[in-house]
C-alpha cells in the first residue's frame, strides 16, 4: 500500500494554507453529500451552522472532530482528504466502509474559524468547557458523542512550532496521546484500548516521520474533552499536527495526519492492532517546548555602549490582514538559548546587529535589522 500515492489521489486540491474557514469547505462538504450524509446539526454563537458527516455501515463508530480551536486547520484538511478517499472505488476503503460508521464534525468552531482564533466567538476554549458545556459549539458536541455511542473517539488539532521530540533536535510533526481518566494517570481497559491504537499508528508512522512522532503531556484535566471522553468509558486518541521543515503552510503535515488516518482505521477494519502496545506507546518521546522559528548565535551587540556576543530569536505570529494569514517574525528571546533550536538558524560569527531604531533587539519588536550594515534581514529572513 503506498500510502503517499493513496493522499496524492484524494488530495483536495482547492484546500490549502492554514487560514480554513466555514466558506473553504462547504463547496467541498456539499459535493460529497451524494448520499444524504451531510446534516446541520446546530448553530455557533454567530449562527454558522455546524456540520455532520456521517458514512459507512459497519459495526465499529468513530466519532471525529476537528477545529474546536478556530486556528488549527491542519485535521481539517487531513479530514477532507480522507472523506474523498472514502467516497472513492478503492477497495481498502470499502473495506473500511463495511466495518466502520463514521461520524465526523469536520469544523466545531466555525466562528474561531473565521476570526483565526483559538477560543469561539465568545471567548471560550471549548476544550476548557467540556464540563460547564457553557457554549453551542460543546454542547453540539456533548450531544453528538451522546447520541452517536461512539466505540472510538479522535480529537483532532495542531500544535505550535515550538514543540520538539524530546531532546532529539527533530521537530514534533506528529504528537499523539491517549488522555488520562484519572489524576493518577492510571491505564484501564478503555485507555488501553486507544493505547494500543496509537502505538500501531506510530508503527507504521515511523517509516516516514522517523524520529519527528511525539507523545503528548498526559496531565488530567476533565475539562478537556477527550478526558472527560476518556473518563465516561469511550477510548480516546488526540492527533496534533505539529511542525516539518519548512511546512509552515503544513501541507505535509496534512498528508502525514491523512496516512495516520489509512493505519489506524485499516489496523481497526482488520482488527490488526499491536501487541505488546503499552511499552511501544511509552516508548514514544514526550514533546518538549524546544524550537523557536529563527536563532540568531554570536552576535555582537551595543548594550548601554558595551559590545556583547549574545543569542537571539524570534518567533512567527500568525496574523489575518484583509482576510489573508501572515506569518510575521518578531523576537521573542534574547540569550539563554543553549537548550533550543531554531527551525532556522544563522550564525553571525561576531557580525555587529543594528535596526532603525538602535543596536540591540527588542522583545516583541518585528524582526527587521542589519548585521554589519549590509546583510538584511526581513521578517526573520535574509533578504536577498
Amino acid at each position: 500500500m503506498n500510502l503517499e500515492a493513496l493522499h496524492s489521489h484524494n488530495l483536495v486540491q482547492s484546500l490549502k494554507g492554514k487560514y480554513i474557514t466555514l466558506d473553504h469547505i462547504e463547496h467541498i462538504l456539499a459535493d460529497l453529500n451524494t448520499s444524504d450524509e451531510l446534516a446541520i446539526i446546530g448553530k455557533s454563537v454567530l449562527d454558522k451552522p455546524i456540520y455532520s458527516y456521517t458514512i459507512g455501515k459497519g459495526k465499529i463508530k468513530i466519532f471525529l472532530w476537528s477545529q474546536m480551536h478556530g486556528n488549527e486547520s491542519t485535521t481539517t484538511k487531513a479530514l477532507l482528504d480522507f472523506l474523498c478517499f472514502l467516497k472513492s472505488d478503492n477497495i481498502l476503503a470499502t473495506q473500511m466502509l463495511d466495518s466502520i460508521t463514521f461520524l465526523c464534525l469536520p469544523m466545531l468552531n466555525p466562528d474561531g474559524a473565521q476570526a483565526y482564533t483559538r477560543e469561539n466567538a465568545n471567548g471560550i476554549d471549548l476544550n476548557r468547557d467540556s464540563q460547564l458545556l457553557s457554549q453551542p459549539e460543546s454542547n453540539i458536541l456533548r450531544q453528538v458523542f451522546d447520541d452517536f455511542k461512539p466505540d472510538y473517539c479522535f480529537n483532532l488539532h495542531d500544535q505550535r512550532t515550538i514543540f520538539g521530540v524530546a531532546d532529539s533536535g527533530q521537530p514534533a510533526t506528529l504528537s499523539f496521546l491517549a488522555p488520562s481518566f484519572n489524576e493518577a494517570r492510571e491505564i484501564n481497559e478503555c485507555r488501553l484500548k486507544a493505547i494500543y491504537l496509537i502505538a500501531t499508528i506510530n508503527e507504521g508512522m515511523q517509516q516516514f516521520l522517523p524520529g519527528r512522532i511525539g507523545r503528548f503531556d498526559d496531565s488530567f484535566n476533565i475539562n478537556c474533552i477527550g478526558d472527560t471522553f476518556q473518563f465516561l468509558g469511550v477510548p480516546t486518541l488526540l492527533f496534533e499536527a505539529g511542525h516539518f521543515p519548512n511546512d509552515y503552510k503544513r501541507e505535509l503535515s496534512r498528508k502525514f495526519v491523512f496516512m495516520s488516518f489509512i493505519l489506524g482505521f485499516k489496523a481497526l477494519s482488520e482488527n490488526d492492532i499491536v501487541s505488546n502496545g503499552i511499552d511501544k506507546y511509552l516508548n514514544i518521546p514526550q514533546n518538549k517546548v524546544v524550537f523557536y522559528d529563527f536563532i540568531y548565535k554570536n552576535v555582537k551587540i551595543n548594550y548601554d555602549g558595551i559590545e556583547k556576543i549574545t543569542n537571539f530569536a524570534a518567533q512567527y505570529k500568525e496574523e489575518i490582514v484583509g482576510n489573508q494569514l501572515f506569518f510575521n517574525a518578531y523576537f521573542s528571546k534574547i540569550d539563554e538559548l543553549e537548550d533550543y533550536h531554531g527551525h532556522y538558524e544563522y550564525d553571525a560569527n561576531g557580525a555587529k546587529y543594528s535596526d532603525n531604531t538602535g543596536f540591540l533587539p527588542v522583545l516583541n519588536q518585528k524582526a527587521d535589522f542589519y548585521l554589519d550594515n549590509n546583510i538584511k534581514f526581513v521578517n526573520g529572513m535574509i533578504n536577498i
